[in-house]
């Protein structure tokens, strides 16, 4: 599971560089075929062997990072209770700590890529949200996970990713959830700027 998990955060690279693709006239309007891209662009930088690891860090950042919707990302770790709680500066800080966090995740998890197959499913609408549902298959299993994506001006972003029905979002919610019941917001902080601990 935890080579799954990689794969997936390969999807959730965070850095503050990359081209902005809103004014983008090539920027895929169909959200299965900007599904669809990234994931074979994607795969193209992992299996380029003239690329050190750095290098595809770099390159997957820049193709990733415009279809992930991490302001909102970020509100839905913490959820409706505990986000209004939080001043301003505490938002901004713990925004900007939780997309590290996801950057630190695939930093550590990206080597785990082994040549997965993917097959993409039709794209199932949900009133104004779609979920693209897709397939990783390797000799040892069949792994499903569905990108959720909402409309965000005039193109599709990610806001979660289900893998096997356990949403990332979710599970991150749960964590943050049990540190404030048992704390601070400050020791939610605190928390989040240790490296993580999986």
């Amino acid at each position: 599971m935890r080579r799954l998990w990689g794969v997936l955060l390969i999807l959730l690279v965070v850095c503050q560089a990359g081209r902005a693709e809103s004014n983008d006239p090539n920027y895929p309007k169909d959200p299965n075929e900007l599904v669809r891209i990234k994931w074979r662009a994607v795969i193209s930088v992992l299996r380029n062997k003239d690329l050190d690891q750095e290098a595809k860090e770099k390159k997957i950042s820049i193709i990733v990072n415009p279809i992930f919707d991490y302001p909102v990302m970020a509100k839905l770790a913490l959820g409706r209770e505990h986000w209004p709680k939080l001043t301003p500066p505490q938002q901004k800080k713990f925004t900007e700590l939780f997309i590290e966090r996801l950057k630190t995740s695939y930093r550590e998890k990206i080597s785990l890529y082994t040549d997965e197959d993917v097959l993409f499913k039709p794209a199932v609408r949900k009133k104004n949200l779609i979920e693209i549902p897709m397939e990783l298959l390797s000799k040892e299993k069949k792994v499903t996970i569905i990108h959720k994506m909402r409309k965000v001006g005039k193109q599709w972003k990610i806001y979660d990713v289900d893998i096997q029905g356990v949403s990332i979002l979710l599970t991150y919610r749960s964590q943050f959830d049990d540190i404030l019941r048992r704390g601070t917001v400050e020791d939610l902080l605190s928390r989040l700027e240790k490296p993580p601990t999986d």
